[in-house]
């Protein structure tokens, strides 16, 4: 099963009075790169999300948005702190005699000063938030890889049809090959008659012209490499999995051989097959930078 890097979900979770939203998306990236939003009193399950996506997600820069709302009452209490509000009634008192003055502090008054009273959330249960935001996330994920598989089955197939439509470049140029060295002889031997007229033409001589050249222009190595590396490429795509790094190393070196293939080319037919089959690798290595 091959997977795109190219993703969306999302799922929502109402238990006990909360709600939980999540929702992920993810792009190409080299590795996993995982950018998490969501509010601050969820930080504490941070490390935990992040195992958790790490179960659905290999490769690909993604965006976790997460909220929460709790619909339960009393989640909010106010809490009063004596010893606060007594070192305040001992400084005023202090004050107060030590400048002759008047100790008119009203309950009202005092009940303003900084963290006499303060506004505090009761604390949740973090097992049972735990357990709700995980439903949300798996919830999300299961979306996410189910858009990831349906957009990778989708690359698969078009990669497998590029890759058959190189091999027939392949065997264009297998079955070409051999006759430009036969066509160079034939040149050859026509053009030094033509020179020496009726002098006897050294066939050693010009045998060995013509194995120099057929040195020069020979691509048999470079199209069994080629043609194993797309055989490759195949099986790899069947195969499936997290596959996307092999199969980017792999399109690296059909394109080096096709460079190779090029260089040597002294036919206009070789070198503009040699062209065609460097555009299909090209465009073979930007659909593999989708798959994870």
């Amino acid at each position: 099963m091959i997977k795109s890097m190219t993703g969306f979900g999302r799922y929502e979770v109402a238990e006990n009075n909360r709600k939980f939203t999540v929702e992920i998306k993810s792009v190409n990236h080299r590795y996993l790169d995982v950018n998490i939003k969501m509010p601050k009193k969820l930080n504490y399950f941070e490390a935990g999300i992040r195992s958790e996506l790490k179960n659905y997600i290999q490769r690909g820069k993604v965006d976790l948005f997460i909220t929460f709302e709790d619909m339960g009452e009393n989640t909010v209490c106010v809490k009063y702190n004596h010893d606060v509000a007594a070192e305040y009634m001992k400084y005023l008192q202090q004050m107060a005699d030590e400048f002759g003055l008047d100790n008119d502090i009203r309950v009202s008054t005092l009940s303003r000063y900084p963290e006499v009273l303060d506004m505090e959330e009761q604390s949740l249960d973090e097992e049972e938030l735990w357990k709700e935001l995980k439903k949300a996330i798996d919830g999300a994920c299961q979306g996410f890889v189910e858009t990831r598989v349906k957009e990778g089955e989708n690359l698969k197939q078009d990669l497998i049809t590029k890759c058959d439509g190189m091999l027939e470049l392949v065997d264009f140029i297998s079955v070409r090959s051999p006759r430009i060295i036969a066509d160079y002889k034939q040149k050859l031997e026509d053009k030094v008659k033509e020179l020496l007229a009726d002098t006897q033409v050294d066939e050693n001589r010009l045998l060995m012209e013509v194995t120099i050249f057929a040195d020069k222009v020979c691509v048999d190595e470079e199209l069994v490499r080629l043609r194993s590396h797309i055989e490759s490429t195949k099986a790899t795509l069947t195969e499936g999995g997290s596959v996307g790094r092999k199969l980017d190393f792999i399109a690296q070196e059909m394109n080096r051989e096709a460079n190779t293939i090029l260089s040597k080319a002294n036919d206009l037919e070789i070198s503009n097959c040699a062209i065609s089959l460097k555009t299909e690798i090209e465009k073979v290595r930007e659909q593999i930078q989708n798959i994870e």
